[in-house]
C-alpha cells in the first residue's frame, strides 16, 4: 500500500502547478556566501541506480582463482577474462577489473579520481551468516523489496518508513552553516525521498529547474501573466492546505526565476556529454555549478538518477547499454568539474537499490540481493583502490545470507554516508542524528575522503 505525508501531497500540488516544489531556509537572513571566499565551496553529487545494480558485473576478480571461480557460477552471465578492463587496487595484492564499458572510469580510477566502495548496503549492525539465519540481530524492514529498499538507502532508517532523506538532512544542517538566499539541494529526477530535509526542503525537478518558468518569463505579456499568478498565490483562502501549497509554489516560481537568472550569466560548458538523460542531468548540475556565486552558495547537494537495472532477464546486453551510459555520463561530469577548475571540490557517488544474486535466474538474469558495490568520484577522492571488504563468493559461504549469493553488507549505508557528511562539512556529533545506525560500527568514516583514516581495503 502507497504511502501518502502531507509534505508528498503538497509536493505533487505544486509539481503539477510549477514544475517543481522548492523553498528556501531563510530570506531573511542572506549570507553573502562567496565573500568568504569560492575555495570553501564543496558539492555533492549522487547517482542513483534504480532497480538494483548487478555489481557483480561491474566489478569482477581478475586473479585466475578468483575469476575461475566467478566463471563458474556465473555460467552464462560471466564477461570473458578478455573483454573485462584490469585495474589493480593499491591496498590490495590481487587484481580486479571494471565491466567491459566502463574504459573512461577506469581510466579515472588508475589516475585516483574514482574509488570503489565494495559489499556496502542497509545495516543495522554488523551481521555474520549464522547471526542473520538464525534471527540474532537486528535486519533492515523487508529485505529485497525496491520500494522498501529505495526508500531505506535514501533516509538511512531501517526499522520503520521516513519521510526526510539524509540528503535532506545534511542539508539541514550545512544550511544553518552556510545560508543562503537559494535552495542548497536540487534534484533533477524529479520528487524523491533523499532530497527531503525537515527544514531545507529541496528545489525538485525533471530536467531543467526553469521549466517552472515556462510561459510565464520574457515577454511582456509572459511577465504579465506571472504577475497575475503571483497575485493568486497571495489570496487568502483561509485554508491552511491551500494557503501552505500556495506559498511553496511562490518560491519555487521565485527559486526558479533567480536560477534562470543566475544561469544567463554562465558562459556554458565546452565539455560534450553524452545524449541520454543522465547525460542530460548532470550537464545541468555543471551548468549550475557554474554559476554559484550568482546563487551565493559555497555548499551544494544535487540528486541524479537513471532506471533500468532490474535485470530479472536478459542482463548482459542491458548492462553494455546501461553502463555505457554510467562510463560517460559520469566521465564527462569529472572533466566538466575540470574545466571549471574545482575538481577537489566536488564528490561524486552512486548508490541503488540494492544488489542482486550472484548466481543467475533461469532467464539469464539475477534476482534482487542485498550488499553492492558502489563508485566514488572526485580530485578530492581517496581513489585508485577499494574501500570495504570485497565479499567471499562463494554460494552458502561466509557472505552469503541465502544460498544464492546474497552478499551481506560487511560496510554500511550509515558509515558510506557519514563519510560524505563528514567530508562536506556536517559535524561529527550532528551525524548519529542522520545516520542512526552509525553508532553500532567501531569504524564509523571510511578512507575514502581525505578527511577520513586510510587503509580499509580487504579482500574477503
Amino acid at each position: 500500500m502507497a504511502r501518502f505525508s502531507r509534505r508528498g501531497f503538497l509536493k505533487t500540488t505544486c509539481c503539477t502547478a510549477a514544475g517543481v516544489a522548492a523553498a528556501s531556509f531563510s530570506r531573511l537572513g542572506l549570507v553573502s556566501a562567496f565573500a568568504q571566499g569560492s575555495g570553501d565551496y564543496k558539492a555533492l553529487v549522487c547517482v542513483f541506480l534504480y532497480g538494483g545494480n548487478d555489481a557483480n558485473n561491474m566489478i569482477v576478480p581478475y586473479d585466475t582463482n578468483g575469476y575461475n571461480n566467478y566463471a563458474k557460477i556465473r555460467a552464462g552471465l560471466a564477461i570473458s577474462k578478455g573483454s573485462l578492463l584490469p585495474i589493480q587496487p593499491k591496498s590490495l595484492g590481487t587484481p580486479f577489473a571494471l565491466h567491459p564499458k566502463m574504459p573512461d572510469l577506469r581510466t579515472l580510477f588508475n589516475g585516483g579520481q574514482v574509488a570503489a566502495l565494495v559489499n556496502a548496503g542497509t545495516l543495522v549492525q554488523p551481521t555474520t551468516r549464522d547471526q542473520y539465519l538464525n534471527g540474532q540481530v537486528s535486519v533492515p524492514l523487508n529485505l529485497y523489496s525496491h520500494s522498501d529498499q529505495t526508500q531505506q538507502m535514501q533516509t538511512a532508517a531501517l526499522k520503520s518508513f521516513a519521510d526526510v532523506g539524509w540528503g535532506g538532512q545534511v542539508a539541514d544542517r550545512i544550511q544553518a552553516i552556510y545560508g543562503g538566499n537559494f535552495p542548497i539541494l536540487i534534484s533533477l529526477a524529479g520528487t524523491n525521498v533523499f532530497a527531503e530535509g525537515l527544514v531545507a526542503r529541496p528545489i525538485e525537478a525533471y530536467g531543467d529547474p526553469t521549466q517552472a518558468l515556462s510561459g510565464f518569463y520574457g515577454s511582456s505579456e509572459d511577465n504579465a501573466r506571472l504577475a497575475a499568478l503571483q497575485s493568486l498565490l497571495t489570496f487568502d483562502t483561509g485554508l491552511s492546505l491551500i494557503q501552505t501549497a500556495s506559498t511553496t509554489t511562490s518560491n519555487a516560481v521565485k527559486d526558479a526565476k533567480t536560477l534562470a537568472d543566475a544561469l544567463a550569466q554562465g558562459s556554458g560548458i565546452t565539455t560534450k556529454f553524452p545524449d541520454t538523460d543522465l547525460g542530460a542531468q548532470l550537464k545541468q548540475v555543471a551548468l549550475i555549478i557554474q554559476v554559484r556565486a550568482a546563487l551565493g552558495l559555497p555548499r551544494q547537494i544535487f540528486f541524479v538518477a537513471t532506471g533500468g537495472y532490474d535485470t530479472h532477464s536478459d542482463q548482459l546486453s542491458q548492462h553494455d547499454s546501461l553502463y555505457d551510459n554510467v562510463d560517460k555520463s559520469m566521465s564527462a561530469f569529472y572533466q566538466a568539474t575540470v574545466e571549471l577548475g574545482i575538481p577537489q571540490q566536488v564528490m561524486t557517488f552512486t548508490l541503488s537499490d540494492f544488489g542482486r544474486t550472484f548466481l543467475p535466474d533461469s532467464t539469464s538474469g539475477t534476482d534482487h540481493a542485498w550488499g553492492s558495490h558502489h563508485l566514488i568520484m572526485g580530485g578530492g577522492v581517496a581513489g585508485q583502490d577499494f574501500y570495504g571488504t570485497f565479499p567471499t563468493q562463494v554460494l552458502s559461504g561466509p557472505d552469503d545470507a541465502t544460498d544464492e549469493g546474497r552478499w551481506i553488507p560487511t560496510t554500511s549505508l550509515d558509515q558510506y554516508g557519514a563519510t560524505l557528511a563528514q567530508w562536506f562539512g556536517v559535524q561529527a556529533g550532528d551525524l548519529p542524528a542522520i545516520f542512526p545506525n552509525l553508532q553500532n560500527f567501531s569504524n564509523p568514516i571510511l578512507g575514502f575522503a581525505p578527511s577520513g583514516p586510510k587503509g580499509q581495503a580487504r579482500r574477503g
